[in-house]
């Protein structure tokens, strides 16, 4: 895959005359794995343009895949050099970790085992602990020890968990899931239930598994409405649609999708990994909150510790915080509950079933 990164750095200095801003900013170093994959072709000329970390921030790509899929990370190589990005100052290809993730700072980990044909729950939980595992120990091991980790590829939650057990020597506050995707499709089913633009909704939370049991709250959510705002919940002033329809289609979205267009929701994830960074390192705007699976503390709304749960947080100076003092009420405990049991149950059957097959690490 060499011969790739050398055309990319013949053409460094040429993209990055075109920005001469960034040249006065060392590059921010960003390993993408699942790298030849349609979240990743998605989510890499996102990153490029400047759309995750600032259109004046310049860009290393470490973009990792399985050396099968050699050829076809080539092609997205190659098409990433035609478009001439400014910002990125080069691009390396590759199947090895320590290649991939030296001194890397953000780490968007995508790439997962799907779930196959006949493959039960604890099997496709097993067979991803491994791989997580193994991409924990090279962050351990390779990665800036201010790395910022964001896991897409499911089941995100408890993926991040096990990268995060295997990176003993990096902060478990570097590890995150993205719920960011439940969030954003939440918001877009409110502003269309009330006919305005996606801007005026603020304050839905998505709290738990990014899965059929996450529970995107608008408990706390405000809109803006002829000049004035108000409680989401009462400019639906529909509780039986919310706890229905509307809970069952953000549930429900990514399966919906997959059944209409044959395939899954890569623009949408790709687009919210950039959101979640995006706000991770440079702040969530003014009154607005951000859903990130994030490890618990035992502290926080009753939340079993040692999970990757989603709450609503708040960043500042790169660093994440739990909206704290939230009223809680029955429905939401009853939801927010059940949505951890699922993460305690994917988090017995991901560690017990490596346990049982030592082979499997």
């Amino acid at each position: 895959m060499h011969r790739a990164n050398r055309l990319v750095g013949h053409m460094s200095a040429q993209q990055l005359s075109v920005n001469h801003v960034s040249l006065n900013k060392k590059p921010v170093v960003v390993a993408i794995t699942g790298a030849a994959g349609n979240i990743a072709y998605s989510i890499i000329f996102m990153v490029a343009k400047g759309e995750m970390l600032g259109f004046d921030q310049p860009i290393e790509l470490r973009l990792l895949d399985l050396p099968a899929m050699e050829k076809n990370l080539q092609g997205v190589v190659m098409e990433v050099v035609d478009c001439a990005f400014p910002l990125v100052t080069k691009i390396v290809p590759t199947s090895d970790y320590k290649e991939a993730f030296s001194n890397v700072d953000i780490a968007l980990l995508i790439g997962a085992r799907p779930r196959g044909p006949g493959m039960q729950r604890a099997d496709l939980l097993s067979a991803n602990a491994a791989i997580f595992e193994g991409q924990g120990k090279a962050l351990n091991s390779y990665a800036n020890k201010n790395v910022k980790v964001l896991v897409v590829g499911n089941p995100a939650n408890t993926n991040a968990l096990i990268a995060m057990k295997n990176a003993p020597n990096l902060p478990r506050k570097n590890f995150t899931a993205m719920t960011r995707l439940d969030q954003n499709r939440a918001q877009a089913q409110i502003a269309q239930r009330l006919n305005v633009p996606v801007t005026q909704i603020t304050g839905i939370a998505v709290w738990g598994n990014h899965s059929k049991t996450q529970y995107p709250s608008v408990r706390h959510a405000k809109v803006e409405l002829n000049g004035k705002s108000q409680p989401v919940r009462a400019a639906v002033n529909n509780d039986a649609w919310l706890q229905k329809e509307y809970l069952e289609t953000v549930q429900d979205r990514g399966a919906a999708i997959i059944a209409a267009r044959k395939s899954s929701s890569a623009a949408s994830a790709a687009k919210a990994a950039v959101d979640h960074v995006r706000e991770w390192v440079c702040g969530t705007p003014e009154g607005t909150v951000s859903s990130m699976a994030v490890i618990s503390d035992g502290n926080s709304y009753g939340v079993p510790a040692d999970l990757i749960y989603s709450f609503p947080c708040v960043c500042r100076n790169g660093e994440w915080k739990i909206v704290s003092g939230l009223d809680i009420d029955d429905y939401s405990r009853g939801l927010m509950e059940a949505t951890a049991k699922e993460l305690l149950e994917e988090r017995t059957m991901a560690l017990a079933k490596k346990e049982a097959n030592p082979s499997a690490k």
